[in-house]
């Protein structure tokens, strides 16, 4: 079957910026289908929490590669990229333009320029560095990290458990840094470096701020608490990869009785914000990327008919 050439459109971005609004317009208008490249909204217990795409979202194009994680399972930038470009493929087989959107900016890396060979780790040091974990908090563990990687150390927050052990048992088997791994990344045989339209929506972390505030205060009035009981009924376990997200993690600790609401509050604002501001750094030190403030879809939507073929 051939499958025809549609080179696919990149929406990247802080949190909370409009990416999936942008996205869902795009997808509209170009006759496209949208394919998720964030981390947080792969998993199937936290639709709200994470801000997978709501009802009128959906209704204008098809959505791929949302909510179809267990908060148990973990997965691998290079397993997202090969899932994408399943994707990719089935999309353009069906003469529609992909459109990936997402704030993880090593989905994007893993998808568009490879990623690093870095061996598989036995699974007696994943579950050593797991315990670990479990035994001290991600608090120490980032501490440690500083030690042995600063520059990788300085990219993730301290309570991402799943990276912070991630690097740990990198280190631990390869005796090199993640961070000099991600730097001799190179493009896979299957994916030697693909072409695509780069596009970022944000704003200075000044005007953002107060937006993610206000996306808090509504996530909380369409339930997300009451989200978060059900998945911990489902999954008590709240070191599983699932529970790591910003938002999941904080309300995680209210529900255990180790914070009040109003801290929780305050703490996932602290910690989206500051978020925030690293995928702001990650995605403008990239080169390509054409940037649009919230609510520019028309210009968006021009700039993809002027530059792509469709």
């Amino acid at each position: 079957m051939h499958i025809p050439q549609i080179t696919p459109i990149c929406i990247a971005g802080p949190t909370g910026a409009g990416k999936s609004a942008a996205a869902a317009l795009l997808a509209r208008e170009l006759g496209g289908a949208v394919i998720n490249a964030d981390s947080r909204q792969l998993y199937a217990d936290f639709p709200i929490i994470t801000a997978q795409p709501g009802a009128e979202e959906l209704a204008q194009a098809p959505h791929h590669l949302y909510g179809f994680l267990s908060c148990r399972e973990k997965i691998s930038a290079g397993r997202y990229a090969r899932l994408a470009e399943e994707k990719i493929a089935a999309v353009a087989a069906q003469g529609l333009v992909p459109i990936l959107v997402g704030g993880t900016g090593l989905y994007f890396q893993a998808l568009l320029a490879g990623i690093a060979d870095i061996p598989p780790v036995p699974e007696e040091i994943h579950a050593t560095w797991q315990e670990r974990c479990l035994a001290k908090g991600s608090e120490p563990l980032h501490a440690l990290l500083r030690e042995k990687d600063p520059a990788y150390a300085a990219k993730i927050h301290p309570h991402d458990r799943q990276r912070i052990t991630r690097a740990l048992e990198v280190i631990d088997f390869t005796g090199k840094a993640f961070s000099w791994w991600h730097a001799e990344r190179t493009p896979t045989a299957d994916r030697p470096g693909r072409p695509a339209l780069l596009m970022a929506v944000g704003l200075p972390l000044a005007e953002l701020e107060p937006l993610l505030g206000r996306r808090i205060e509504l996530m909380l009035e369409a339930g997300a608490v009451a989200e978060a009981e059900k998945a911990l009924l489902a999954c008590p376990d709240r070191n599983t990869p699932g529970w790591s997200g910003i938002g999941c993690a904080e309300l995680g600790r209210f529900l255990a009785g180790e914070i009040s609401l109003e801290d929780c509050k305050e703490l996932w604002r602290r910690n989206t914000r500051a978020y925030a501001k690293r995928q702001l750094t990650w995605f403008r030190a990239k080169p390509g990327f054409s940037w649009y403030r919230p609510g520019q879809g028309a210009a968006m939507l021009q700039t993809a008919r002027d530059r792509l073929t469709l």
